[in-house]
């Protein structure tokens, strides 16, 4: 979380660490903010369905998820999840507007944690967070154990609206291991809502915000990378 709230901060917001006890005691609320990320960090250990053990803890209390969907209803919030995060907002799809079409993130096909960069595509899509990003090529930190994209139906991957697809060094739709690290269909690895305010992904932005954060960089990139662009889009879709 000290990544995500650093890449924030860059980008002109205040960060808050905001704990699920302080919402689940009342002495914080989602009222008092216009986003909120979920981060990925190993909840509950990254195993049995981490992101899944993190959205029982809102789906099985009456006051939390009143307060999550009360959140993603108003039309003034943006909503990022990442990693652990990615997983728990899949399984809040259900009270998030235009989410439906979301899949759940199950055991890479290759039983094992995955740490490496990987090369994604960005996709066109309503996301506010990727507006003007769409066709970019970039390297992006990928550190995860559950990442396989798995829709309910065939029509389910064919309305959603993918953000993120994993591509190979020849620049084709990534379906072989490593380049694709989880075996996602299609390479997926990222999806928005319907009006964009909403955004997950499996890999981390936040981790290559900085050009001394990538193995290799272009001299004209300066010192900000182009992930960056995601936490400045943020900042002016909430202005």
């Amino acid at each position: 979380q000290y990544e995500m709230a650093a890449a924030f901060v860059r980008a002109g917001f205040s960060a808050v660490d905001v704990h699920m006890s302080d919402l689940a005691s009342g002495n914080d609320s989602l009222a008092n903010y216009q986003g909120i990320v979920a981060c990925g960090g190993f909840s509950f250990g990254d195993v049995l369905g981490a992101g899944g053990g993190w959205a029982k803890s809102i789906l099985f209390q009456d006051r939390l998820r009143d307060e999550f969907a009360a959140f993603f209803e108003r039309n003034d919030t943006i909503s990022l999840g990442v990693c652990n995060g990615c997983q728990m907002l899949s399984h809040l799809r259900d009270m998030i507007p235009g989410a439906e079409h979301w899949p759940r993130f199950l055991r890479n096909i290759s039983e094992q944690f995955e740490a490496r960069l990987n090369l994604v595509e960005i996709q066109k899509s309503p996301s506010v967070f990727l507006s003007g990003m769409e066709g970019s090529r970039l390297p992006i930190a990928t550190s995860h154990g559950e990442g396989k994209a798995t829709f309910s139906s065939d029509e389910s991957l064919a309305s959603a609206n993918i953000v993120l697809r994993y591509m190979d060094n020849y620049g084709a739709i990534a379906d072989r291991y490593p380049s694709n690290p989880n075996g996602s269909v299609d390479g997926i690895c990222g999806l928005t809502t319907d009006d964009g305010r909403a955004t997950i992904m499996m890999p981390h932005p936040e981790r290559v915000v900085r050009t001394t954060q990538n193995s290799w960089h272009p001299e004209e990139w300066g010192d900000d990378s182009p992930w960056l662009r995601i936490f400045r889009n943020a900042r002016v879709a909430v202005s």
